[in-house]
C-alpha cells in the first residue's frame, strides 16, 4: 500500500541504509587523519618558510642594524633557550624584564644575540649578528639551529 502525505503520494526512500556522500571526495572529511596532520604540521610549515625567507648574508653587504631573523614560534620562550643551549657552545643567558637574552660566542666578541620575547601564541624570536662579529657558529649552522627550535 502506497503513503499518502496531505492526500498524494510519497516515494519510499531507505536514507539511512545509503551513506552519505562526502564533498568534495577528493579531500576526505575533517576527521581523515591525513587532514589531521596536515593541520598539525601547517605551523611548522609557516616558520620554517618565515625562516627561508630571511636571505643570506653571501650576498651584497647586510645592514647590520636589522634582524638577521626576525620570527615567531608557538614555543615557549623557556623551551627555546633550552634548546638552544643544548645545540650551541659558547652561550650566555640573561633576563631583561620578561625577554630572555642570549649571547652566542667568545666572551669578548660574541657573535650572535638572540632576543626572546613571549607574546599571546608563544615567542618572538630576533637574531642579531653585528657587522664586525664572527661567522661562529656560522650563519647557515645558526639559522638551522634557530629553525629546529623555533618548530
Amino acid at each position: 500500500m502506497p503513503l499518502r502525505l496531505n492526500g498524494g503520494f510519497v516515494a519510499k526512500h531507505d536514507v539511512a541504509l545509503r551513506p552519505r556522500p562526502k564533498f568534495p571526495r577528493t579531500t576526505g572529511d575533517a576527521d581523515d587523519q591525513t587532514m589531521k596532520r596536515l593541520l598539525l604540521l601547517a605551523p611548522a610549515a609557516a616558520a620554517l618558510a618565515a625562516l627561508a625567507g630571511c636571505g643570506s648574508s653571501s650576498g651584497p653587504a647586510r645592514d647590520a642594524s636589522l634582524p638577521m631573523m626576525y620570527v615567531s614560534s608557538q614555543r615557549a620562550p623557556a623551551y627555546i633557550a633550552d634548546c638552544l643551549e643544548s645545540r650551541l657552545s659558547r652561550v650566555r643567558m640573561s633576563r631583561v624584564g620578561g625577554a630572555t637574552e642570549i649571547a652566542v660566542g667568545s666572551d669578548s666578541n660574541n657573535s650572535y644575540f638572540v632576543t626572546l620575547t613571549p607574546s599571546n601564541t608563544g615567542s618572538v624570536i630576533k637574531v642579531m649578528h653585528p657587522a664586525n662579529a664572527p661567522d661562529d657558529p656560522p650563519e647557515p649552522e645558526m639559522r638551522f639551529d634557530i629553525a629546529r627550535c623555533a618548530t
